[in-house]
């Protein structure tokens, strides 16, 4: 690969961001979206849509390296905040796998409750930049000048002792390749733009 074709890889990496049902409802479309625009980023792909159950099914992870990882954030939370809980009593569940599956449908269930606006970006770094404007994904972790430090007001205790996924406004593709794979099943070739 010579030097112009990898000058071009980089200006033009491009991420997935979508505004969750609790973003829109929040009327903070037109905030979020001019944070990336401020920072040098260039909107190539927008779009308002309500995600069906088998679209945002894709969307998330199914491994069980991920599922998994659900299941023990959750116990994290709730072992951080001295929440005495029974897995089987309080949540249906035996063990962290089927927990996180139960963590996941939650997931699905709010990303399904609403309009959803989908981004695509490009720019330099792109998948690095934008996670940064957006902050980390518990909002109270999240510092003042990002999107969830800045608006993001819900805690992962509260959502999980409503039975619930966090409101945290936003999604934002957590590294190249998930990208890439996010970007084909939200945006059709033809409603990106060059």
């Amino acid at each position: 690969m010579d030097i112009n074709n990898n000058l071009k890889k980089f200006k033009k990496e491009r991420t997935l961001v979508l505004i969750k049902p609790d973003g829109i409802e929040r009327g903070l479309i037109g905030e979020i979206i001019s944070r990336f625009e401020r920072a040098g980023l260039k909107i190539v792909g927008l779009g308002i849509v309500r995600a069906t159950k088998n679209l945002i099914d894709k969307h998330y992870p199914k491994t069980r390296e991920w599922i998994e990882n659900l299941g023990n954030n959750f116990i994290k939370t709730c072992q951080e905040n001295n929440i005495k809980y029974d897995l089987k009593k309080d949540f249906g569940v035996n063990d962290v796998y089927n927990l996180g599956l139960l963590v996941r449908k939650w997931l699905i269930d709010f990303m399904c409750s609403g309009p959803i606006v989908k981004i695509a970006i490009e720019g330099n770094h792109a998948v690095e930049v934008v996670r940064k404007i957006v902050g980390p994904t518990l909002p109270y972790k999240a510092p003042p000048g990002t999107i969830r430090g800045d608006f993001a007001i819900d805690s992962p205790i509260v959502a999980n002792l409503e039975k619930r996924a966090i409101k945290n406004l936003i999604h934002a593709s957590g590294n190249i390749k998930e990208a890439q794979y996010e970007l084909k099943i939200w945006f059709r070739k033809d409603e990106l733009i060059d």
